[in-house]
């Protein structure tokens, strides 16, 4: 069985990733324009009746923003948020039939079609923010964004994964120098804020160490102002060759852009 992966959009101006097999397909998050949403899913050779699954990590608008759209067009789609995210949503759940929605918690598993969906808990200003790992046949990918830290919960859950999607969001210099103001510096370098470039970079050395097993990592989430791909690449490359971890031999790196489809990626026979 085949598990695929595409990110129609990744960065702090909006979120849209798609995880599908033959016969099931899944957004996670919606955090862009319904009509990019719609368009990405085209490009793909989908139609709207083909998605049965939109899973939620957090209610920030770059990860909401075309929820409520999507449940009046996606007739077959069910949603699903922790019941923080919910809560913290406001009239958001209002808005969706009852039936469409419903609640995820950390390691509690749950089957959308063919997939198996694991969610844990991530580290960010949310009220109940939540990573997914997928699972079809013997293929595993995971996403992990939005997320202070990389807790001991995080890499258990996301450490046997063939693909991972990791955040890269900022570098940490270029952070301390912008035009934020020190306290929106201070949220971002904070347990409760995002991955800088250095600890997506540590996270995927202690991975590939402990596996030793070949993967695709996937670089998402980068920031617009504090960050950029070549350095989010270069950065990673350097500490994983620190610890004699090399592309192409121990794992593949990709960066997913802000506003473009990504490549596909496919695991399994």
């Amino acid at each position: 069985m085949k598990l695929s992966f595409c990110s129609l959009a990744s960065g702090s101006s909006g979120n849209c990733y798609l995880v599908r097999t033959e016969s099931t397909a899944i957004l996670v998050d919606a955090g862009i324009s319904g009509r990019r949403i719609f368009a990405g899913l085209a490009a793909l050779g989908m139609n709207q009746g083909d998605v049965d699954g939109v899973l939620i990590t957090h209610e920030h608008i770059d990860h909401i923003k075309s929820v409520q759209m999507l449940a009046k067009k996606l007739e077959n789609a069910n949603f699903f948020a922790s019941a923080g995210t919910w809560n913290a949503a406001g009239e958001l759940r209002k808005c969706l039939e009852s039936a469409q929605c419903g609640e995820v918690a950390a390691k509690r598993i749950f089957k959308i079609g063919d997939i198996m969906v694991t969610p844990f808990s991530l580290s960010h200003d949310a009220a109940e923010p939540t990573g997914y790992s997928f699972a079809a046949g013997t293929s595993k990918l995971s996403i992990v964004t939005d997320t202070g830290i990389i807790t001991e919960e995080i890499h258990e859950a996301i450490r046997d994964s063939e693909l991972l999607v990791i955040e890269a969001n900022h570098d940490v210099h270029m952070l301390e120098f912008c035009r934020y103001p020190y306290s929106v510096k201070r949220r971002i370098l904070g347990e409760l804020g995002h991955l800088s470039n250095d600890a997506a970079a540590s996270e995927i050395c202690r991975i590939c160490e402990e596996t030793g097993e070949y993967r695709e990592v996937l670089l998402a989430h980068l920031s617009k102002e504090n960050n950029f791909p070549e350095m989010a690449y270069q950065t990673v490359k350097n500490l994983l060759e620190e610890h004699e971890i090399y592309i192409g031999k121990h794992l593949n790196l990709h960066i997913m852009k802000r506003d473009e489809l990504s490549p596909v990626f496919t695991l399994g026979k």
